[in-house]
């Protein structure tokens, strides 16, 4: 029997980037009969070109968001559709997504190279290199963190061409919240890894530096194969971080909807 019924979809943006992103997958989605919201984050209103302008210190509520906060946004979000939806996150979204198929609040989950959720323990390298400043250990948290072009480069783009790397960061990069970066080391980030859930679907990318493939396989490996919920795991080849505006989104986003569509 098909468990996924739902036709309504939230994206979920992660860290550092516009939810703009999504943009093409909501067009997608809606071509193929689903109902969509990509809701900024709190405070992550408007253009990037603006809401860069703003850093570091000209968005105090931002600086100030702490992940509890951003999570129950999207709890407001889930809860204001016609149905119980699909979540579809990517990195910290990916995490978010997760947390709200915990909670029982979505219908199923998909997670796009997801930060790991409290319970799962970074030893990568290349994740603390791509993401690290983003803690902004021993400075102010009224301050928001920006990450820099060749940053960005390693985190996000790497292996794409220069130009289309410094296209992608003018038109995605945005100021963060450190409170948040830091909130995934806290219980805001955890779950109940023994929960029984509804589908999940975790993604990963054999490029990705911020988010290895080896981390998100410990992801999914986390939860138990044997208590009846329907947990997938998924590695694209050549995919970097910036999954959701490479040429080759459109074959994720099919996988995706096959994926719901089978389940």
């Amino acid at each position: 029997m098909k468990q996924i019924k739902s036709k309504s979809i939230v994206f979920i943006t992660g860290a550092f980037v516009t939810h703009r992103g999504w943009d093409n997958w909501r067009t997608y989605f809606e071509n193929k009969g689903y109902r969509t919201v990509a809701p900024p984050w709190p405070f992550k209103e408007g253009e990037p070109q603006e809401l860069r302008a703003k850093h570091p210190l000209g968005n105090p509520g931002l600086a100030s968001l702490k992940l509890s906060e951003l999570i129950d946004s999207y709890v407001d979000a889930v809860r204001s559709m016609p149905e119980k939806p699909i979540a579809i996150g990517h990195s910290l979204g990916g995490m978010m997504a997760q947390i709200l198929l915990n909670r029982g609040l979505v219908e199923a989950a998909v997670a796009i190279h997801p930060a790991p959720p409290q319970g799962i323990i970074p030893y990568e390298f290349s994740f603390f290199k791509g993401g690290g400043k983003a803690l902004g250990v021993f400075t102010s948290s009224k301050k928001t963190y920006l990450m820099s072009l060749a940053d960005f480069q390693y985190a996000f783009v790497n292996g794409m061409s220069i130009e289309d790397q410094k296209a992608a960061y003018e038109a995605s990069a945005i100021p963060e919240s450190k409170s948040v970066t830091r909130g995934t080391l806290t219980s805001q980030a955890g779950l109940d890894w023994k929960k029984s859930h509804g589908p999940l679907l975790i993604t990963s990318g054999s490029e990705d530096n911020i988010i290895p493939a080896s981390l998100n396989l410990r992801n999914f490996k986390k939860y138990p194969q044997n208590n009846g919920s329907i947990t997938s795991y998924k590695e694209f080849h050549g995919r970097n971080h910036y999954i959701l505006g490479q040429p080759t989104w459109k074959e994720d986003a099919d996988y995706i909807l096959d994926w719901i569509e089978k389940t």
